[in-house]
């Protein structure tokens, strides 16, 4: 049975290992180099001082993570925030990302988040290697609607990426 729950310090490790796959192995992460273990760690610390970041498990093994960021610092865009979610390679389509989003949503409601965001990079080709257009159709069909794409922004593995920004919005104006 999958548990949804709250991520802890002491599951960085683990949530570290799966976001490694996607630094070392694809576009999907526009970084080149996986953060050390204490940098993984700091920067989960600072996200959970403001947002949720959840992870499911079964049987004790972390399947993925999913959790909310800062959209931009600045006060009046308080009610909105940036989505990030990364799942066990192994174990992508099988409803695990849908399972955290949707957690994740629900805390982010009870907070009082109106807009929700999501960076996404896209191959500029339909046959590229490192990056598929998989997380733009899972945003898609969890309700976001594309607003922008900026071309040729990213650049790894010697190819340009573009980016696009999706949006959901979950909240009523105040």
């Amino acid at each position: 049975m999958i548990t949804i729950r709250p991520a802890e310090l002491a599951d960085a490790p683990a949530l570290r290992e799966i976001y490694d796959y996607y630094v070392t192995n694809t576009a999907v992460s526009f970084e080149y180099e996986t953060p050390s273990a204490a940098e993984f760690a700091a920067r989960m610390e600072k996200i959970k001082q403001r947002y949720p970041y959840l992870l499911a498990e079964e049987d004790g093994r972390v399947l993925g993570y999913a959790y909310a960021g800062v959209f931009k610092d600045r006060e009046a865009y308080s009610r909105s925030c940036e989505m990030t979610v990364y799942l066990d390679p192994a174990l992508r389509r099988q409803g695990i990302g849908r399972k955290l989003y949707e957690a994740l949503e629900e805390e982010l409601k009870k907070q009082g988040m109106r807009n929700l965001y999501a960076c996404i990079a896209r191959p500029r080709q339909a046959d590229d290697e490192y990056l598929t257009r998989d997380s733009e159709l899972f945003h898609a069909r969890l309700g976001y609607v594309t607003v922008g794409q900026f071309h040729a922004c990213g650049y790894k593995f010697g190819r340009w990426y573009d980016m696009i920004w999706m949006e959901k919005i979950v909240g009523e104006p105040v």
